[in-house]
């Protein structure tokens, strides 16, 4: 594999200064996504090639973000543009389907065991709320369960509980289903369950006592926000099982996770889910989400024979654009792909963690395949309680952050970190090498 070098860029650039400058006079906190870094503004990009990305200053760095862990390819992916530019001249969108949402979906369906058929939408957020809609109207009931301080997008039952602090977050064996903003209706938390991550007992014991009021439970296999944590079998099995002693359907969030492997992370950790949801990766680096199921399941959204218990629509929803360009995103994401990847991610995650026991340093390492995330404490946690960032430790991270970035790397401040298909040995090392340097100047501060 090649080495590349990269500068060493110091700061954020005058261009980016100027840049939000602008931006402010526009949008209400001078971006268009709260989960955009400052630092103490943006880094505004002008492009993206390969495992790089150039900032609107000429600073070029290495990419641990890809985008929230999209852009499995990285950037600028030469088959992606080009079936892109070929399909941009016979048309953006239309109102009729296209050949090109079959093949993607026939791709999907033959990978993923628990997708027998599916829907696309254009986001995450969609993908989640019409699974939790199809389990409402498959079972007949409201309320839903998912997991204390994950994330599964902007849908108000989605997104309660993903907030916490240890002001708000509650007992321990009935977390609070905190709204994640002010004026959300009150019957919102009422049909929510909060569980936390890998308490069996639990988890069991919260599920009985919803009973047959929950549509179904809502299961990030690895959530991010938590930190990438592994999920525990006994845990995974306790939430499966009494789900089906209840008629609970069990949904898989793998907007992210879906990188795991070549079947997904259901496969990985042994869920067989009744719907599975997708995004990121299988759009290529265009707007997409997908929900997809058992049969019986996705049959709330037929609508051949009169009006579907569940209406999906949506003015872009499986655009051929994101239709080819995840196909073929997809199409090189083989097996053989998926294992070098996996390799790549436990390469960096051991020598990460090498470092951090050579130093002695406050740190441990979660995360599996190509997802990666160092958290500034000194034992492994395993839920949200444990991994919560508390201000010294946010510190800690931002500070880490800067260093990567003043030697030419963007490792996200805010978490999750990933690798890409486009990523060298040489890459892998600088960051391990540029971890460790962190580590010695930090020892001294």
């Amino acid at each position: 594999m090649r080495t590349e070098s990269v500068s060493a860029p110091k700061h954020l650039g005058i261009r980016s200064h100027e840049l939000f400058s602008r931006a402010r006079n526009v949008f209400p906190d001078g971006t268009t996504r709260a989960t955009v870094e400052r630092d103490p503004v943006p880094r505004y990009v002008m492009k993206g090639e390969g495992a790089y990305l150039t900032d609107v200053d000429g600073q070029r760095f290495l990419d641990l973000h890809n985008n929230f862990t999209t852009l499995i390819h990285g950037h600028g992916f030469g088959p992606v543009i080009e079936a892109v530019a070929r399909q941009l001249h016979d048309g953006t969108c239309f109102a009729n389907p296209t050949a090109h949402e079959i093949d993607l979906a026939e791709l999907l369906v033959s990978r993923i065991p628990a997708i027998e058929q599916i829907r696309f939408v254009n986001t995450g957020t969609e993908a989640v709320m019409f699974a939790i809609k199809a389990a409402r109207a498959f079972t007949g009931r409201p309320a839903i369960a998912k997991i204390e301080g994950a994330y599964h997008g902007a849908y108000d039952w989605a997104e309660a509980g993903q907030v916490g602090t240890p002001a708000t977050w509650g007992l321990a064996s009935a977390p609070t289903a905190l709204p994640s903003y002010t004026g959300t209706p009150k019957t919102v938390a009422d049909d929510v369950i909060i569980l936390r991550f890998n308490d069996a007992r639990g988890a069991r014991e919260q599920i009985v006592a919803a009973g047959r009021r929950l549509a179904c439970i809502v299961l990030d296999p690895m959530p991010s926000r938590i930190g990438l944590i592994a999920p525990e079998a006994d845990f995974i099995e306790a939430v499966v099982t009494t789900a089906r002693q209840y008629g609970i359907l069990v949904v898989s969030d793998e907007v992210l996770n879906l990188r795991q492997g070549y079947g997904g992370a259901s496969v990985r950790y042994g869920i067989q889910p009744d719907l599975l949801v997708a995004g990121k990766i299988i759009g290529g680096g265009f707007p997409i989400g997908a929900v997809g199921g058992s049969r019986d399941v996705m049959e709330v959204f037929d609508g051949s024979s009169g009006a579907a218990k569940v209406q999906q629509a949506g003015t872009f929803s499986a655009n051929p654009v994101s239709m080819v360009a995840g196909r073929v995103s997809m199409e090189h994401m083989t097996e053989a792909a998926f294992e070098r990847l996996e390799r790549m991610g436990d390469w960096v995650r051991g020598e990460l963690t090498a470092a951090i026991e050579m130093r002695q340093a406050p740190y441990v390492v979660t995360g599996a395949a190509s997802l990666f995330r160092i958290h500034p404490k000194r034992r492994m946690p395993c839920d949200y309680r444990e991994a919560y960032t508390q201000p010294g430790e946010a510190a800690s991270i931002r500070a880490m952050s800067r260093f990567f970035a003043s030697e030419g790397i963007i490792f996200p401040a805010a978490g999750t970190a990933c690798l890409s298909t486009a990523m060298s040995e040489g890459d892998l090392k600088k960051v391990v090498q540029v971890f460790d340097r962190y580590l010695a100047v930090a020892s001294t501060l």
